[in-house]
């Protein structure tokens, strides 16, 4: 009998049987997967002030997570993370960066950083939940 049941911290044997599968049916269909997440972090001596998380994988970059600590915002330190991963990404392999951002949080700062709006999935109830996907081309 197959059971489920949600489980909230994964370990190494979970994360390889992830990454093993994403690659082996990527493979199958000619794609090659390189799965890898990513973390840049914005210090100012040795704290924390701003985080950025994603993961890179098939020919794209995506942008998971942009935190910069309420008291460093307006001092361009999301800019640079953003600057960050495009400067890590540019001469590999991968064509464009993309992520989502909602109505309350983030597409003008996105937009204002290069990113193009590619689809908007509006929030009838709450504007402010009205979800944006953004991307842009690093490669042509």
């Amino acid at each position: 009998m197959i059971t489920i049941k949600l489980e909230n911290n994964i370990d190494k044997e979970i994360d390889d049987i992830i990454d093993n599968e994403f690659n082996k049916f990527a493979k199958k269909n000619g794609i090659v997967c390189d799965y890898e997440p990513f973390t840049f972090i914005a210090r100012e001596n040795e704290h924390i002030v701003g985080i950025l998380t994603g993961h890179s994988y098939y020919n794209e970059v995506h942008i998971g997570d942009l935190i910069v600590k309420e008291e460093y915002r307006n001092k361009k330190i999301g800019t640079k993370l953003v600057n960050a991963v495009e400067e890590y990404y540019k001469d590999k392999r991968f064509r464009n960066i993309n992520l989502t951002t909602y109505g309350f949080q983030a597409p003008t700062f996105y937009e204002k950083c290069g990113f193009k709006i590619e689809f908007i999935r509006e929030d009838k109830g709450n504007s402010k939940l009205t979800k944006y996907f953004l991307i842009k081309y690093i490669q042509d």
